[in-house]
């Protein structure tokens, strides 16, 4: 059966689906609170939506793009390439953004799904044990310091190198990759001279062969916002380590960074001449978290304090991007309030409700979701994160709805971190019920079958791609955000889901 594009348009919720084919649907009355730019929405309406209560899987399409193959090194170099036709105008910033399965950093092409498919679940559990541990520290001043240290190398070591962007680093420009976090709050750049760096696809950062590199004095107003800083011949110097053996140590600096043909000057920067970790061919990391030292932090006059992102489908051959300035914020997108974390001002936290399988509003507490006062629990957005973690209460309940309402698919053994898998092996498409997110105001989250249901080999097993939290922490990950445009608006604390795809 083949599957057909559909818009699934919960509440206010508008986005194209991928490979969704939907026969029946149900009508819902809902309290929306946003339908165009929240700025423009001052009231409250209520509606009636129809929409559907199954999806259809393309299992052969889903299969097939697992054995999509990482380029070349001769070949990433074009996804890179400034298009003259993008607009800039307006103080947009717009970069292309690819998942880390699309390039191979290394020599060797070796693509097996199920090789990397628990190599990504291994970054994933580092990722999440990081997040919790510096979510749930006792002491706030604890908190602080070791908050910068996994700040520098949970980026990649911990399992957030998942998404890339290539900007220019100095003057001239030397292009180089770094990941995105959305949970950092620190630019940083592998630099020469380097007496213990690990591998990177593009040549180290110099220094000395940049006309605007300028180190940062210990008496400046940058480095008394580092936590963990210590001065050597009158330069801001930070030296940061992990449990797990990662550290990082070098300067800061004052430096400019080139965004396509936008040119950033006086950036604050970390300038890393010993590092180690598990960094995989990227120079470094572009930190969007919400604290003061993050790009965002740093450029909030110039961008509004807010950007936009869509985090491309695995396997596909299109794009994602990420854009900064309050251009940027796209009208028809649903609206909820950004929650903030005085104890993780990094971090983004949005106001989940409940959540849904099919016809079925999952029976949950909505307190097991809410950030204490204490700030304990809450529901993150995190792009490092790949799957979506809830409490167990909440991941059992949800689980168990899924698995009542697929009875009629084959199951198989758990795999990894999964514990609901089937084997759709011969199958060429599958009905499966929707799964929605309900957030607190009124909008419903509707999210597309590819990113619920995957692939974790090449025969044809599929699981269900949620996994219970070791905390009251929920980490909203980049799975269920693929494909997706989220925007961000700090200065007007609300986060935006949709309308656009990519």
């Amino acid at each position: 059966m083949p599957a057909s594009q559909a818009l699934l348009v919960p509440v206010v919720v508008m986005f194209l689906q991928l490979a969704i084919s939907t026969t029946s649907t149900r009508t819902s009355t809902s309290t929306s609170t946003a339908t165009t730019h929240h700025d423009n929405v001052t009231e409250a309406k209520t509606k009636t939506t129809i929409y559907p209560d199954f999806e259809v899987l393309n299992v052969k399409q889903a299969l097939r793009e697992t054995k999509t193959r990482p380029m070349k090194p001769s070949q990433y170099q074009e996804l890179f390439k400034i298009n003259p036709n993008d607009s800039e105008s307006g103080g947009k910033k717009k970069l292309k953004l690819v998942h880390r399965d699309k390039v191979s950093f290394s020599n060797k092409l070796h693509h097996n799904q199920s090789h990397v498919f628990h190599a990504r679940m291994q970054r994933d559990v580092k990722r999440v044990a990081s997040l919790i541990h510096r979510l749930s520290s006792g002491s706030t001043a604890k908190y602080e310091v070791e908050d910068f240290g996994s700040e520098v190398v949970s980026g990649m070591n911990q399992g957030s190198g998942e998404y890339f962007v290539r900007i220019g680093i100095g003057s001239p420009p030397r292009s180089q990759y770094m990941v995105i976090d959305s949970g950092s709050d620190i630019v940083w750049v592998q630099c020469k001279p380097c007496t213990q760096c690990y591998h990177q696809t593009d040549p180290l950062f110099d220094p000395e062969d940049s006309a605007t590199f300028m180190g940062v004095a210990c008496s400046s107003a940058v480095c008394d916002r580092v936590q963990n800083a210590g001065c050597n011949s009158g330069r801001c110097r930070y030296e940061v380590s992990y449990g797990d053996g990662s550290y990082t140590k070098g300067t800061l600096a004052l430096e400019t960074l080139t965004f396509g043909r936008t040119v950033v000057r006086n950036v604050a920067i970390g300038c890393g001449h010993s590092n180690r970790g598990m960094f995989v061919g990227a120079a470094g990391l572009l930190g969007l978290g919400g604290g003061s030292m993050s790009f965002m932090g740093q450029l909030s006059g110039q961008t509004g304090n807010a950007f936009s992102y869509c985090l491309v489908s695995r396997g596909t051959n299109t794009n994602g991007f990420l854009e900064f300035g309050s251009d940027a914020m796209p009208v028809g997108a649903a609206w909820i309030p950004l929650v903030r974390n005085p104890r993780a001002p990094s971090f983004y936290y949005i106001r989940l409700s409940g959540l849904g399988v099919g016809v079925t509003k999952v029976p949950i507490s909505e307190d097991v979701f809410q950030l204490t006062e204490l700030g304990n629990g809450g529901v993150v957005m995190d792009t490092g994160t790949a799957v979506t973690r809830f409490p167990t209460v909440a991941y059992e309940a949800f689980r168990n709805a899924f698995i009542d309402q697929t009875q009629n698919l084959p199951r198989a053994s758990g795999v990894s971190i999964f514990d609901t898998c089937y084997n759709l092996f011969g199958f060429l498409s599958v009905r499966v019920p929707t799964v929605s997110f309900y957030f607190s105001g009124g909008p419903i989250l509707t999210v597309p079958a590819n990113n619920f249901l995957i692939p974790v080999d090449d025969a044809g097993t599929f699981c269900f791609a949620f996994a219970p939290s070791p905390s009251g922490l929920s980490i909203l990950g980049n799975i269920q955000q693929e494909g997706i445009q989220i925007s961000v608006d700090e200065a007007n604390e609300f986060v935006g889901f949709g309308p656009n795809i990519c």
